[in-house]
C-alpha cells in the first residue's frame, strides 16, 4: 500500500530575500508505504530539487523517526514564537 498525504510544489513567494542563487528551490511530498520486506507501515518524505524530478532524496521513517521529526518541528516553530499549531 502506497497512499500520498500531503505534497508542496515549490513557489518562489517561499524563499526568503537574498540572492537568487543561495537557496534551494525545492518541492516535498509526505506518503505512507508498507511495501517492504517487513511490511511495517512507514512515512516517506521525499524532497526535490526544482527540474530535478527523480533525484531527490527519499527518508523512509518508522513511526518512532517520523514522532522524532514532528517534535523537532515543533519545537523548532515554538522557538520562533508560533507555538500554537494543529
Amino acid at each position: 500500500m502506497r497512499r500520498s498525504i500531503d505534497d508542496y510544489p515549490f513557489d518562489p513567494v517561499d524563499l526568503p530575500p537574498g540572492d537568487d542563487d543561495e537557496f534551494s528551490q525545492v518541492s516535498w511530498a509526505v506518503a505512507i508505504a508498507d511495501d517492504y520486506e517487513d511490511a511495517t507501515p512507514r512515512v516517506v518524505l521525499t524532497v526535490e530539487e526544482v527540474g530535478q524530478a527523480g533525484y531527490g532524496l527519499v527518508v523512509h521513517l518508522s513511526p518512532a523517526l517520523a514522532r522524532r521529526l514532528r517534535v523537532a518541528i515543533g519545537d523548532a516553530l515554538k522557538e520562533i514564537g508560533e507555538g500554537d499549531f494543529s
